[in-house]
């Protein structure tokens, strides 16, 4: 046997390589939202194509730019950005100014990412951080939706309503606060909330097409199926257990389910890895949370959606799921653990004396 043969090679752990990476699986994100993207050009004109492409961009240069500037590694290539970009594009109404839409992805990118050391390190869901900050400082142009039809196709392309002597149609979204505080049922079927004929943000109206999505993602393995199921199936439960008085159960839970964010927060942003739990009981509270969170704030809160800041809110709390759900180490039974506990009290108490 030679001398190299013989040479052990030491190495930390991951030892099995796998193709799968970062970009790998952001790209799997990236093709589960083309469905949404579609049905939102579709509803709402070609405006939406290109609120979207302006929004990845714009995160792209700001991730550049900031790891230029402070002389890091570029990450552009992960298409984490990118994710950023079109969710944030999703949860915004297609009459927003491409310039407010800039500044959200400056502050969701810089701001939420990067000042916090990038990707795997951000506490917050960037998306969801740089959507809270725009309707913080620009409430009326975030809660000004259009209603979907042909004519957006001619009049939103610049961005004003009004444009070339046509008047376009604004409307009040399914899951507007007057219909969740008054507990009428919007003029929306339950077929156009499906399909996403009603007004709204431009990638979230489609809980289809972003069922359709989520299947992908589970089927490639992106994702798993406790976060979305946990936080669907709470809010589905509280709002059949406590429907708007005067309306049908079964008909306030559907369009709880259908309207709004909550296809898309569900399947794309509560299941981000970096801002969800990693253990699997973690993962289950920290669903159930998001639903809890999602319907209190739709039905007593002042803002026309409950998701974002629900799942926001839950991010701040992961840290805690992930002790909570911890799972035992293997070889370790229970009679060792109240040893431990003993011997770690009583080496307390001996340091105290």
């Amino acid at each position: 046997m030679s001398q190299e043969s013989r040479k052990l090679a030491v190495a930390s752990s991951p030892h099995v390589s796998s193709p799968i990476g970062t970009r790998s699986l952001m790209l799997d994100v990236l093709i589960a939202l083309v469905p949404a993207l579609c049905i939102g050009i579709w509803f709402f004109g070609p405006r939406a194509l290109t609120m979207t492409v302006v929004s990845v961009l714009a995160c792209e240069i700001f991730e550049y730019g900031y790891r230029k500037l402070l002389k890091k590694t570029n990450t552009c290539g992960d298409l984490s950005a990118a994710i950023t970009g079109v969710l944030l594009a999703f949860v915004c109404p297609v009459t927003l100014p491409y310039w407010v839409l800039i500044i959200g992805d400056f502050f969701a990118i810089v701001v939420v990412k990067q000042l916090f050391g990038g990707l795997g390190k951000n506490f917050l869901n960037p998306a969801l951080g740089g959507r809270a900050f725009l309707m913080l400082c620009y409430p009326i142009l975030m809660t000004t939706w259009v209603k979907p039809g042909r004519a957006n196709w001619a009049g939103l392309l610049s961005g004003t309503v009004g444009m070339n002597g046509a008047e376009l149609a604004t409307g009040a979204t399914p899951l507007s606060v007057d219909f969740m505080h008054s507990g009428l049922l919007p003029d929306a079927s339950l077929g156009d909330m499906l399909i996403g004929n009603v007004g709204g943000c431009l990638g979230e109206v489609s809980a289809l097409m972003l069922i359709v999505g989520g299947i992908y993602l589970v089927v490639r393995g992106v994702i798993r199926v406790r976060v979305p199921v946990s936080f669907i199936a709470s809010v589905a439960v509280l709002t059949f257990l406590f429907p708007a008085a005067g309306v049908g159960r079964l008909d306030w839970m559907l369009y709880n389910l259908l309207g709004g964010g909550l296809m898309l927060g569900a399947i794309f942003m509560a299941t981000d890895y970096v801002t969800s739990p990693a253990t699997p009981k973690g993962e289950i509270i920290f669903g159930i949370g998001c639903g809890l969170l999602t319907v209190f704030i739709r039905k007593f809160g002042g803002y026309p959606e409950g998701v974002s800041y629900a799942i926001l809110i839950m991010n701040t709390c992961v840290w805690l799921l992930d002790k909570v759900g911890k799972p035992a180490r293997f070889g370790v039974t229970k009679e060792m653990k109240e040893k431990q506990k003993a011997a770690k009290k009583a080496a307390k108490e001996a340091e105290a004396k």
